[in-house]
């Protein structure tokens, strides 16, 4: 049983006598200055994520907003120390090699995901990580420490604090958890780690829009501006900066003006002190490349796939849901480029309704393939899809928002309306792949997954190094994390796009 303790934060008056010691951003300080020992299943599964991530770089890779972000990167390279750049050799700065492995691990949405009062995706935590350790040469068992810390803080903010309902970018949680992460890694003070929070959150708090409507590159982006952004943080603290305070609770802060206002409490749980980080065992990796409410949504779709028989007698598809999934990624959204089959591939891994007609024609999912135009623009495919609508049921969002897991939800009930007029009902709570799931991901699925979307990408001698690096990353002696770097065929990366000039 984890020892966590329930923080009541809310808006204080400026003449409120609200002493430092209550802020949220000193109480994470202090849980990341914890000099508490990581246990070996926090330490397993920070090894999965690591490996999680090098995966979807990989199928990624050349995809142009990451060729985009590469170019930037390597218009800061410097002489050793450094960072390094998913797939490519040498050394940068550590807050560029972030951003542009932040856009690779983002990009395709195929990693790691909790959902709870917020979304979240906490391995967008690795890249600013991984590149700081290596730029400054701390050993592997710190990096963990690092990455422990940064999940536990994500996850914890995530379970006490909704953003989107204000339409604030979910990205607003990783700045704060990035900078934190950092500051257990370098074992900084909590008065460094406490102004870097300030700081990272007060530059990362933007619009949900970059999620709404046309969807562009910058979905991906994002969260790697976030990482970048702590990064610069911890820096400026480092060298005796400090930040806007109390960064949440303030009278001109984020809760009364981005959130819910003065007259709210948030209640934001974190581990007491000497209480090991174990956050990152509640959250979930992505069998499937799209968004995260939408993976249990195609096995449903592939299992339903027998029982419908000829989908041509398909009337019409009603998917009952949480509020989340029907007004995020359903018809609530009322966006029609859910509807568009020239909408961008951002826009279609948000459209529940594409999801679930490709899953049930084809039974299976593709990073690729599943969202090419032509699979896209196919006749049956446009028909089927726009018969599709989701509705929101008081039942399945209860569940989402249940803490017990046992009954929390992230699926859906599928009414399948034949033109006889038969109905087929099946339903499904959460993903294969989850850890309550059919077939829960263990470390074997995670080398799968990193296999199948490496072939072909990166050879089969520098996959097992990495493989082997990255098992025994905790062994890793200061200066060696440039290990945990992945190099990509140079033949694949010629077919990247060429990049027009910028600034740099």
């Amino acid at each position: 049983m984890r020892i966590m303790q329930m923080h009541d934060v809310r808006t204080r008056r400026s003449a409120e006598d609200f002493p430092r010691s209550q802020h949220l951003a000193w109480r994470i300080a202090e849980v990341a200055a914890d000099p508490v020992a990581v246990p070996p299943e926090t330490e397993a599964m920070v090894v999965n994520r690591i490996i999680d991530n090098a995966a979807v770089s990989a199928a990624s890779v050349i995809r142009r907003p990451v060729a985009v972000a590469r170019v930037q990167a390597q218009a800061h390279r410097r002489s050793a120390p450094g960072a390094k750049v998913f797939g490519i050799d040498g050394d940068y700065s550590p807050e560029w090699a972030a951003w542009a492995n932040g856009v690779a691990v983002r990009e395709l949405d195929f990693h790691d995901t909790f959902l709870a009062a917020e979304y979240s995706h906490p391995g967008d935590n690795i890249p600013p990580l991984v590149a700081v350790a290596q730029h400054v040469g701390v050993g592997g068992a710190d990096l963990i420490r690092g990455l422990a810390t940064a999940y536990e803080i994500h996850i914890d903010l995530v379970r006490g604090m909704c953003l989107h309902e204000h339409k604030i970018d979910h990205v607003a949680h990783l700045g704060p958890s990035a900078a934190a992460g950092l500051g257990t890694m370098l074992r900084l003070d909590k008065e460094i780690i406490y102004a870097a929070i300030g700081q990272a959150l007060h530059l990362t708090t933007a619009t949900r829009q970059s999620r709404k409507g046309l969807i562009s590159s910058w979905k991906a982006y994002a969260p790697a501006w976030a990482g970048k952004v702590a990064i610069e943080a911890v820096d400026r603290a480092m060298r005796g900066e400090g930040s806007p305070a109390p960064i949440w609770e303030g009278e001109d802060g984020v809760i009364a003006w981005l959130l819910s206002g003065p007259d709210h409490t948030y209640h934001v749980p974190l581990p007491a002190r000497g209480e090991p980080k174990r956050a990152i065992l509640d959250s979930y990796t992505k069998e499937h490349s799209a968004e995260y409410q939408s993976q249990a949504l195609i096995d449903l779709a592939r299992r339903m796939r027998e029982r419908v028989g000829d989908l041509d007698q398909i009337a019409t598809i009603m998917l009952h849901t949480s509020h989340h999934t029907h007004f995020v990624i359903g018809t609530g959204s009322n966006d029609p480029q859910k509807f568009d089959p020239d909408a961008s591939r951002e826009t279609l891994d948000h459209s529940a309704m594409y999801i679930f007609a490709v899953a049930l024609q084809d039974g299976a999912w593709h990073h690729e393939r599943s969202y090419a135009p032509e699979r896209a623009h196919r006749p049956d495919t446009v028909a089927l899809w726009r018969n599709i609508s989701t509705v929101e049921d008081p039942e399945w969002t209860r569940r989402y928002h249940r803490t017990d897991p046992a009954e929390q939800a992230f699926g859906a009930r599928a009414e399948v309306t034949l033109k006889s007029g038969a109905v087929i009902v099946d339903e499904l709570a959460v993903a294969d792949a989850h850890p309550l799931g059919a077939r829960p991901f263990e470390r074997k699925h995670y080398v799968a997954k990193f296999s199948e979307l490496a072939d072909g990408v990166v050879r089969h001698r520098e996959q097992d190094r990495f493989l082997s690096a990255v098992d025994g990353v905790a062994g890793l002696q200061p200066g060696a994390l440039g290990a945990l770097n992945l190099m990509v065929d140079a033949r694949v990366l010629k077919r990247a796009p060429t990049i027009p000039s910028g600034i740099f």
